[in-house]
């Protein structure tokens, strides 16, 4: 993967360069935004540059510089076949592996980036592996496994590197195992944490990482416009609690895929917070709803009296959908809270 086949992410791009060629490459990286925007691949074309042996520099045009592509650390890395590259993701049992961990479904998820240009989602790996009614996780297993690959010597005398995808799907257990690791690694070691929330990750964690945010793409912006009328919607709704509207409101968010359904409830939340920050330190916020008045009155209706209850019930939803919940209960009891909340603001 060479930077130039990632559609956008241009001054992200050119600041990863720049950081590589100034010699200051950061053991532990979180590259943070959804997997359809290039977080995975960008981690990906980033290691290939990282061990490029003739990169390339422009003087002038969009990018400063990528990887030539054609040296055998870049085709091996393309490829996924260098030996010093490890995967670590969310996997489950199998009628086959009864003692899951990443090793056991290796080919397959290599298979499965090559197939999807690592564009592939969290649900479109299950799918692959045949899990969809399971809920993937990295367990403390797949964190010892990364401490033991880490520990060994580089098999061609460069960088060890270790790809993390999805890594707020990890257990406690395996996040405390990595933390040492994360802290302190051996010598020629690039850890890339590849997530889409660091919500769920431990503080510890958090601060053990250098960040590199993912530019939101114009797909997302698209998707963004129809959760925002789906939300306003169903926050009219929550006022006067009219059942047979609020019901047929939420048999429409319910009718979304679990992983749309998950990136609509995160869209509400990030909403949530624009409204606190407005409420409270007068900083601008856009709901698009279409409506001035409705835009400029429902962000005081978010307060230091009700944000942290509302944070905790949109999350809670997400974690219980996570779990394969039924979408229109989780919905209907999220609405119930909600309503609760913006009135006792």
């Amino acid at each position: 993967m060479q930077f130039k086949d990632i559609v956008g992410q241009r001054d992200v791009i050119n600041r990863l360069t720049e950081i590589v060629d100034s010699g200051r490459v950061s053991h532990a990286q979180l590259f943070l935004g959804p997997t359809r925007d290039g977080s995975l691949q960008l981690a990906l074309a980033y290691l290939q540059y990282l061990c490029c042996e003739h990169r390339v520099h422009h003087a002038d045009g969009e990018l400063r510089a990528d990887s030539c592509g054609e040296c055998p650390s870049c085709k091996k890395i393309a490829q996924l076949m260098h030996p010093d590259l490890h995967f670590v993701f969310p996997n489950a049992t199998t009628t086959s592996v009864d003692k899951p961990w990443s090793g056991e479904f290796a080919a397959e998820f290599r298979q499965f980036l090559l197939d999807n240009r690592a564009l592939g989602t969290l649900d479109d790996w299950y799918a692959a592996l045949g899990i969809e009614n399971k809920q993937g996780m990295i367990r403390e297993l797949d964190a010892a496994h990364i401490v033991a690959d880490l520990g060994l010597k580089s098999y061609e005398g460069g960088w060890k590197m270790m790809v993390v995808w999805m890594p707020e799907k990890m257990n406690a257990a395996a996040a405390n195992e990595l933390l040492k690791t994360l802290e302190e690694p051996s010598a020629g070691t690039v850890i890339l944490l590849v997530g889409e929330s660091d919500e769920r990750l431990l503080p510890t964690i958090r601060s053990r990482v250098q960040t590199v945010r993912v530019q939101v793409g114009e797909k997302r912006v698209e998707s963004n416009a129809e959760f925002a009328e789906l939300m306003v919607g169903w926050l009219r709704l929550l006022f006067k609690l009219k059942m047979k509207e609020l019901s047929s409101q939420v048999d429409k968010m319910a009718q979304l895929n679990r992983e749309q359904l998950k990136q609509f409830l995160q869209y509400t939340l990030d909403v949530m917070r624009d409204c606190f920050l407005k409420s409270a330190a007068g900083m601008p916020c856009t709901l698009g709803s279409g409506d001035e008045k409705f835009d400029a009155m429902f962000p005081s209706m978010i307060t230091v009296n009700n944000i942290e209850r509302i944070n905790n019930a949109i999350n809670d939803t997400m974690f219980a959908i996570e779990r394969n919940a039924y979408a229109k209960i989780a919905l209907m009891q999220l609405s119930f809270e909600m309503s609760k909340a913006l009135k006792k603001r």
